[in-house]
């Protein structure tokens, strides 16, 4: 049985593919990693015009497949980075190995939160346009590590 509090399989690899996308997808639109790693946040705007001229409507499946794991990656390092939260695996008997990697940060009342990443890109993508700071912001939110702001202001 794989919990949170074992390493799980191939989770350090994970860790470490995931990081080097991120600094891929940040060389590649002209971020240096050093720029990049002092505040991800600047990565955002870069992302931002890369993703919105992307042609969705003519994506090939092997196209999604990259998309998804470039913006998974980056939303990850951004929690990671920025808020302190960390991978774990958790056992997951609906996945094939029986397990899945999810993000895992305290929130702002102190209380431990899991996410997957991969749910809240599915959210995101069903959006039009998609909007990086949205995926983010419904990360963050999901985690409740910023406030929500009551809607009746």
């Amino acid at each position: 049985m794989v919990s949170a509090s074992s390493p799980g399989p191939g989770l350090e690899r994970w860790i470490e593919e995931g990081r080097a996308t991120v600094l891929d997808i940040a060389d590649m639109l002209g971020v240096s990693t050093d720029s990049y790693t002092s505040n991800p946040v600047k990565l955002v705007p870069y992302l931002q015009n890369y993703v919105s001229r992307l042609p969705l409507s003519d994506f090939e499946q092997s196209d999604w497949v990259t998309l998804h794991s470039d913006l998974l990656s980056y939303v990850a390092d951004f929690l990671i980075r920025i808020h302190g939260a960390r991978w774990v695996v958790v056992e997951d008997l609906a996945m094939p190995g029986g397990y899945r990697y999810v993000i895992e940060a305290t929130g702002r009342e102190g209380e431990v939160r899991r996410v997957d990443p991969a749910d809240i890109l599915a959210n995101e993508l069903k959006e039009s346009p998609v909007e990086i700071s949205r995926l983010l912001a419904s990360a963050e939110l999901t985690l409740q590590l910023v406030p929500h702001i009551a809607e009746d202001r």
